[in-house]
């Protein structure tokens, strides 16, 4: 594959730098908080206030205060970043990957969480950092999701970079077909060894 010289690579990080399990998440807020995992999974996804937070229409006060009410328990930063650590495991692989690119070229993090992942992904991924400080851009504080194109425009517009010499690496290839929309390379990882075969086809590693 012939491409411009890349100067910089960005990251999804749930299904590609790390795995999530919702179902931990959901175990781990509810022995926190004293309701079942199922009035649980209700109060973040059957009530859309997940969605809601990772789009920026929540700020992160009245989205714990909302979550809490429908945990029937008030709810702090810190036990929902304890939870969503514990529910997320970094990929070792993957990660040793991306740390061996970091010491060659910038990268950075686009996900769509809300800003306590801010918080949250220095813990779960901490040998990317200070690699990824100041780096990794959350939906929910830009205000927009992938796969819209305003997402990768902000993001550019962060690092200083053009989208001819950007690659965007995502598990969901919808979120893939927006970032080429947007004209970034871009490409679909799922584990460490499709990560592996795409930054062979960019000869990045």
């Amino acid at each position: 594959m012939t491409v411009a010289p890349l100067r910089l690579v960005l990251f999804d990080f749930d299904g590609v730098l790390a795995r999530y399990s919702r179902a931990t998440r959901l175990r781990a807020l509810a022995a926190a908080t004293g309701c079942s995992a199922t009035q649980a999974g209700a109060a973040l996804f059957g009530s859309g206030l997940e969605r809601a937070y990772d789009s920026g229409a929540l700020d992160t006060s009245a989205y714990l205060a909302r979550l809490g009410d429908g945990l029937g328990s008030p709810i702090d930063a810190a036990t929902w970043i304890d939870a969503r650590v514990a529910a997320t495991q970094a990929d070792t692989g993957a990660i040793a990957m991306v740390q061996t690119l970091a010491t060659r070229m910038p990268i950075g993090v686009l996900t769509n969480n809300g800003p306590l992942m801010l918080h949250a992904i220095p813990r779960i991924v901490p040998t990317l950092f200070p690699a990824l400080e100041g780096r990794v851009l959350c939906s929910g504080v830009l205000g927009v999701r992938k796969p819209q194109r305003a997402i990768f425009d902000h993001a550019l517009t962060h690092f200083g970079a053009n989208a001819h010499e950007t690659l965007f690496v995502d598990d969901l290839f919808v979120n893939v077909r927006g970032a080429r929309a947007a004209g970034l390379h871009a490409d679909t990882v799922v584990d460490a060894r499709s990560m592996r075969k795409v930054l062979r086809r960019y000869a990045l590693a």
